[in-house]
């Protein structure tokens, strides 16, 4: 069982900038695909960045966020993060922590990001 923990979420202005963290306790973290995931009010989740297992030499963005959103993760520390810069109001949502691999997927509580123009 992965226990994932999100923080860094907070209200900023746009054109700000935010770190996203998310610590993982319980499994091998290494093990694991990670990704960002995020969902608005009234809209559906979606996948905002995503790293492969092992050393992360694999990323994912999404459109939107390409340019501005840096993945990464410390294996060593067990946490992911997203680096989030330029924000804009479009970002505003909470920000979910993945975690996946052939038998299990696990979610965090997820952080709130809110984005003020």
């Amino acid at each position: 069982q992965v226990q994932l923990v999100e923080s860094g979420g907070q209200l900023v202005q746009a054109g700000d900038s935010l770190r996203l963290s998310c610590s993982a306790s319980g499994g091998t973290f290494s093990r694991y695909t990670m990704g960002w995931f995020r969902q608005a009010p009234g809209k559906e989740r979606e996948l905002v960045a995503a790293i492969s297992w092992g050393a992360g030499n694999s990323r994912y963005y999404r459109d939107s966020v390409k340019g501005r959103f840096t993945i990464s993760r410390d294996n060593v520390k067990n946490t992911m993060y997203l680096q989030m810069n330029s924000l804009e109001p479009e970002d505003t949502a909470v920000y979910y922590c993945h975690a996946v691999n052939t038998w299990y997927n696990y979610w965090g509580q997820g952080t709130q990001v809110t984005v003020s123009s």
